[in-house]
């Protein structure tokens, strides 16, 4: 099993980030929570920080843990931890994505998420 991270950054809108992630990539053309995998020796909330800026060029708080979930792709199982976190400093430069949109938890249904996300989709919708 791959232990994977995901940020649920919430702005001060109230708008929640997802970014699609690239053509040609697993998954490419699906909307995630941004985060990546997490490396040895590293906490969730260290990669997680790590990821984002990385992935984003952007620094994150991380809050509060949000859940988790286990998925099983066709490539293998994942198990995916969510936080809730704040962007503190930067503009977002996206490296492992084609885009990225702030919405409403309400509209997330419009975007067509990454399996394991989904999950979250529905945590966020009984907050």
């Amino acid at each position: 099993m791959i232990n994977v991270v995901a940020g649920i950054l919430i702005n001060e809108n109230n708008e929640i980030l997802i970014a699609k992630r690239k053509k040609g990539k697993h998954l490419g053309g699906y909307w995630e929570f941004p985060g990546g995998k997490i490396e040895a020796g590293e906490t969730p909330e260290e990669s997680l920080i790590r990821e984002l800026k990385e992935e984003m060029d952007i620094t994150i708080k991380v809050k509060d843990y949000f859940g988790e979930n286990i998925y099983k792709y066709e490539r293998g199982t994942i198990k995916l931890i969510a936080y809730l976190c704040e962007m503190i400093e930067g503009k977002i430069i996206l490296a492992d994505h084609s885009e990225y949109k702030w919405v409403k938890k309400e509209n997330l249904n419009q975007y067509k998420m990454a399996p394991a996300d989904i999950y979250f989709v529905r945590c966020l919708w009984e907050n």
